[in-house]
């Protein structure tokens, strides 16, 4: 599955149905995506059944976690883990309510009506916070740290809310002041709180709006959610947790600054205990992931932006060709075995499917011996997806592969 390609939605449907298992406990669920990096807003991996491309970027990490943990929530929700359209149609719904991006009429155009390819562009422009690719290039933070705020709200939404664009501002403000009021509590703030800081804020949609930075810090606590272990006040003190790390060599929190924070929380003290230790050991095993710990040379970051997309473009589309003439072996089978006897249907129409791919083969070939044709592939296939080789559609779906996604 490649998420960065079209129709990569109705690929991980047809993938998720049969392998995701939405836990029954809201704390297992929690945890899962913890360790995973989603609750810190850093995607170390993915989840383990959805195959994924080679090299793949923090950006489409976070677009197959954002969708998979949506897709727990409602099948929590709605007991209808295999009803993969009515899914996407409630999501569509929710983010339409929510007016997270606004689809203009030349998107609309390109987009379509389809639910699923609509959400693709819609969680393309909450997942990136940057559409500028100067900026981007030029950017070490590229995905959105609060997406998990969106997993709350989806969760708010099938309980029958629909007051959502409320609720996200009463989400982004509490983490703001939260993380502004542990980082005031150091005696030094460094650099990494600096960059937490601008991270949290450029991924906030509402920002300065709703930041209380000097006066009335606290009148954001009547905004908390009094019932004791939410699942929002779980994620609230996780990155709470976050911005009181201190890097002294390995990570290490000052735990006094949680304790009153903890209280505040109405969270078990074994549940916070258990998230201080997750927080240390995970940010020392992964420091070197952080986007906000990274050289922030612009140039720099340019660099090596520049050279880890070339490097995965090559190495993606290298091992399509080779896939495709590896596939075409079989014809020279289906030619021999035609002058000797009448072919079945079945092998009729993989013999009429490789020849096709064989004469895509030919053009593809020439593109990507182009200077630059490793970037020009890429543009091909979401352009044009049928004038190229099937191995090149790695979104493809088997007729009967998937009972849960209607054509």
């Amino acid at each position: 599955m490649n998420p960065s390609a079209q129709g990569w939605i109705e690929k991980f449907g047809s993938l998720d149905i049969h392998g995701n298992v939405a836990p029954n406990s809201e704390m297992k669920f929690y945890q899962d995506f913890r360790a995973l990096g989603f609750i810190y807003g850093v995607n170390i991996k993915t989840i383990d059944h959805i195959p994924v491309p080679l090299l793949i970027s923090e950006e489409e990490k976070a677009k197959i976690n954002l969708l998979s943990a949506l897709h727990q929530t409602y099948s929590r929700h709605r007991n209808a883990s295999n009803d993969f359209n009515s899914f996407l149609e409630e999501l569509l719904d929710f983010y339409q309510l929510l007016q997270s991006e606004q689809l203009s009429f030349f998107d609309r155009l390109m987009v379509g009506k389809k639910a699923s390819s609509q959400l693709e562009f819609l969680l393309h422009q909450r997942i990136s916070l940057n559409d500028n690719m100067i900026t981007r290039n030029f950017s070490q933070m590229l995905t959105n740290s609060m997406l998990f705020t969106d997993v709350l709200n989806f969760s708010e939404y099938l309980a029958g809310e629909r007051n959502l664009k409320a609720n996200e501002q009463r989400l982004e403000q509490i983490i703001l002041n939260l993380s502004y009021r542990v980082i005031n509590a150091k005696a030094n703030p460094s650099d990494y709180d600096q960059r937490l800081l601008q991270l949290l804020e450029v991924s906030s949609r509402y920002g300065q709006a709703h930041l209380q930075r000097n006066k009335g810090m606290d009148s954001y606590m009547t905004l908390i959610d009094r019932n004791e272990g939410s699942l929002e006040n779980k994620y609230f003190f996780d990155l709470a947790c976050l911005a009181a790390l201190e890097d002294q060599g390995t990570w290490v929190i000052q735990e006094e600054t949680l304790d009153e924070l903890r209280e505040t929380l109405h969270l078990p003290e074994e549940i916070a205990t258990y998230s201080i230790e997750h927080a240390t050991n995970f940010f020392t095993l992964h420091r070197e992931h952080l986007p906000f710990l990274k050289d922030s040379n612009p140039f720099r970051a340019l660099y090596h932006n520049a050279q880890f997309t070339v490097k995965k473009l090559i190495l993606r589309n290298s091992r399509r060709l080779r896939k495709e003439l590896g596939e075409s072996k079989e014809l020279l089978f289906l030619i021999s075995q035609s002058a000797q006897r009448d072919l079945t249907p079945e092998e009729r129409e993989r013999l009429r499917s490789q020849l096709l791919d064989i004469f895509k083969t030919i053009p593809s070939l020439a593109i990507f011996a182009l200077p630059g044709g490793a970037v020009l592939l890429p543009l091909f296939v979401k352009m044009i997806p049928s004038l190229l080789p099937s191995a090149f559609n790695d979104n493809y779906i088997e007729e009967d592969a998937d009972p849960g996604i209607k054509p």
